[in-house]
């Protein structure tokens, strides 16, 4: 049992890429409070657990019930991700606070920490390394992804607000950058079926 969670610990850990989310919370929470934080990290890792457990248990026989496939799942997401990034790269406005407001939820608890990425490679792994395997390497890499998204605090003690708001805008293409390929995959995917 603990031979398949490391084994199934290793596909999830780089599908879930905390270290990659961690520049665009930074960007996202900038000038956000400590307790504010905790609380879209707290809400980031419910959201991101619930949607994991509950795709481990009815993501193929939701997709198949309503006729989705992984691809467009991945058009959908990556559309999210990259209105977000278009909304805080436009400045502080209307569309950066709706996206402050469920931060947790969106973008960062799917689909940045449990996204298409994350949801494919455990339903692969669970035919490998079985259910529970499966189960245990996910939460704890959600854990994990809580855990550093909560050490966010000595980056932006390093890099100052200068710093901040340079690495908010340059993420922000990057998350753009990550949305359009999320939806150039998607589309080959749809094609390909």
């Amino acid at each position: 049992m603990i031979k398949n969670v490391l084994l199934a610990f290793i596909p999830i850990f780089v599908a879930v890429d905390a270290i990659g989310v961690l520049p665009l919370f930074v960007s996202l929470t900038e000038g956000v409070k400590k307790k504010e934080k905790s609380r879209i990290i707290f809400q980031s890792m419910i959201t991101a657990m619930c949607l994991a457990v509950g795709f481990i248990f009815l993501g193929k026989a939701v997709f198949n019930l309503m006729g989705i496939t992984l691809g467009d799942f991945m058009v959908a997401g990556g559309s999210i991700l990259f209105y977000i990034a278009v909304a805080d790269i436009r400045g502080p406005g209307k569309g950066s606070q709706y996206a402050n407001q469920e931060l947790g939820a969106v973008p960062l608890g799917t689909p940045l920490i449990v996204g298409p990425a994350v949801l494919t490679t455990s339903l692969i792994i669970i035919g490998e390394y079985g259910l529970p395997a499966t189960l245990i390497s996910v939460l704890i890499n959600i854990l994990l992804a809580g855990v550093i998204l909560s050490l966010s605090g000595v980056i932006i003690k390093i890099l100052g607000k200068a710093g901040s708001r340079a690495l908010s805008k340059v993420t922000n293409l990057l998350l753009a950058a990550i949305a359009v390929m999320l939806i150039r995959k998607g589309i080959i995917q749809i094609f390909h079926l």
